[in-house]
């Protein structure tokens, strides 16, 4: 099992986070304008965002994970491990912290649009509860690729990585 260190996204990640975005999607990847609007509702007694980076043993960024939460709903913003990480139970680990996060916001469910091509992420999401509730035609541009809409409700009974192995 690789071993990965989670912890809270800061400004100096943007750049490594970007270098992974571009590589992970090509066609819609985020802007650095885009996380520092997120990064500036992640701290403090007002946060509403929760947003976390994962390094390997080297100290490589290897994946990120955003939340944004707005009164009882939260939506999963982004989730990302780099290629060579696919199969090392990063996705579940990032997605775990999301919905603790989540649920300390006090979320009574969590939303998230995947790529209705991306069938390994669905299977993350189905595996941790999530179920599909409908369709967002052309959401992804400009590639004008539709998304999945999933919804998880109450994430604090959430099937978390945690509480199917100790890994």
């Amino acid at each position: 099992m690789t071993s990965h260190t989670l912890r809270e996204m800061r400004w100096w990640d943007i750049g490594p986070v970007l270098e992974l975005e571009h590589e992970l999607f090509p066609e819609d990847a985020w802007s650095a304008g885009m996380f520092w609007s997120e990064l500036a509702h992640a701290r403090g007694p007002q946060a509403t965002r929760r947003y976390i980076v994962a390094e390997d043993g080297t100290g490589r960024l290897v994946g990120y994970a955003g939340l944004a939460a707005a009164g009882d709903l939260a939506d999963v913003q982004t989730i990302a491990a780099a290629r060579d990480q696919w199969g090392t139970g990063l996705g579940a680990r990032l997605l775990t912290d999301l919905l603790r996060a989540a649920t300390a916001f006090e979320c009574a469910e969590v939303l998230l649009e995947v790529r209705v091509d991306n069938t390994r992420a669905q299977k993350l999401y189905e595996r941790f509860g999530f179920e599909p509730i409908g369709f967002r035609r052309g959401y992804y541009q400009p590639g004008n690729v539709d998304a999945l809409v999933m919804r998880l409700t109450d994430p604090a009974q959430a099937r978390t990585e945690s509480s199917e192995s100790n890994g």
